[in-house]
């Protein structure tokens, strides 16, 4: 059910319509984890291996994150951040950037995102070294 404000003549949608693309992202969010927490990537032959490690030996920031969020749906935080730490904090991220949302859409806001392009470049830069340091004889506490 849609409500007309008299001043503006604006339609305003309901609450249960503005979650329904925050609630569509979660249940696909949701069905995602639920397939890698059923479907072991610890276990040979169910996912493709990572071409960059194949190939080179080398490392991508995304290698091990299939096992992280095995790990983060057994609950077991520790094993998610051996095996890919970046994507583990990408999860929590994404829980709080979610609720941020669907607080904007009950309270009838859009949701802005305009991350400055500092914040950007050091993201960037944060996922260039992680990707460098796990890929050397010291950073061997980062490999999946």
């Amino acid at each position: 059910m849609h409500t007309v404000n008299a001043e503006s003549r604006r339609v305003t949608p309901s609450v249960p319509s503005r979650l329904a693309v925050p609630a569509g992202v979660l249940a696909a969010v949701a069905a995602a984890f639920a397939y890698v927490g059923t479907v072991d990537p610890n276990e040979p032959g169910h996912y493709p291996a990572c071409p960059l490690l194949r190939y080179t030996g080398l490392y991508c920031p995304g290698c091990g994150g299939l096992r992280s969020a095995h790990a983060f749906v057994h609950g077991d935080l520790l094993a998610a951040l051996h095996a890919n730490a970046l994507a583990t904090l990408g999860y929590l991220g994404f829980a709080v950037l979610w609720t941020v949302w669907v607080v904007h859409a009950v309270r009838g806001r859009p949701l802005r995102i305009a991350p400055p392009p500092g914040l950007m470049w050091s993201l960037g830069a944060l996922l260039l070294v992680f990707t460098v340091v796990r890929n050397l004889p010291f950073g061997g506490w980062l490999h999946p």
